[in-house]
């Protein structure tokens, strides 16, 4: 098996990566997922590999950590995202689709759905209402998804986002 290339550069303390996540509702509620060891919550999805579309990202994610063919959907918002993590400051391309997951994949309201060992991390899949307090109070960034969630953008939006811009949106 040849190694993948995914799309990150490392530069001293700065780290740029292109990352494609999906949006999956099910009963009033979008599938979220973590690293065991995070405190914080993300929607589903990775890295993208050179060579290959969003689109393809976001199927290749969905199979490797749910195990399921997702459908993708409409481009919600692209995101310039720039945040501190683990000592580093990044600078991320974000593209956030809606997907829809089969209805085989397991529903529950209440706990853990999924789990995947993933490379170095335990990764856990949860439902979260697909609410803005729900969602704050599970500290998902990028946090505008929050504002947004109740009243998805019709068209895709580009933004421009950075750690606390919370006050601002």
């Amino acid at each position: 098996m040849s190694k993948r290339k995914l799309i990150r550069l490392n530069a001293g303390p700065q780290r740029f990566q292109m990352r494609v996540a999906g949006l999956g509702f099910r009963d009033g509620h979008v599938l979220v997922h973590r690293a065991v060891h995070e405190h914080f919550w993300t929607f589903p999805g990775g890295r993208a590999e050179i060579g290959e579309t969003s689109q393809e990202t976001l199927r290749r994610e969905m199979m490797e950590e749910i195990g399921v063919n997702v459908t993708v959907g409409r481009l919600l918002w692209s995101v310039e995202n720039f945040f501190h993590y683990e000592e580093m400051d990044w600078h991320e391309l974000g593209l956030y689709y809606l997907m829809e997951i089969p209805a085989d994949f397991p529903f529950d309201s209440k706990e853990i759905v999924h789990r995947i060992q993933d490379g170095d991390n335990d990764l856990e899949f949860k439902w979260v209402r697909a609410t803005r307090d729900a969602l704050i109070a599970l500290d998902i960034p990028p946090y505008f998804i929050a504002e947004e969630i109740e009243a998805l953008p019709l068209t895709s939006r580009h933004l421009v986002w950075r750690d606390g811009d919370l006050d601002k949106a």
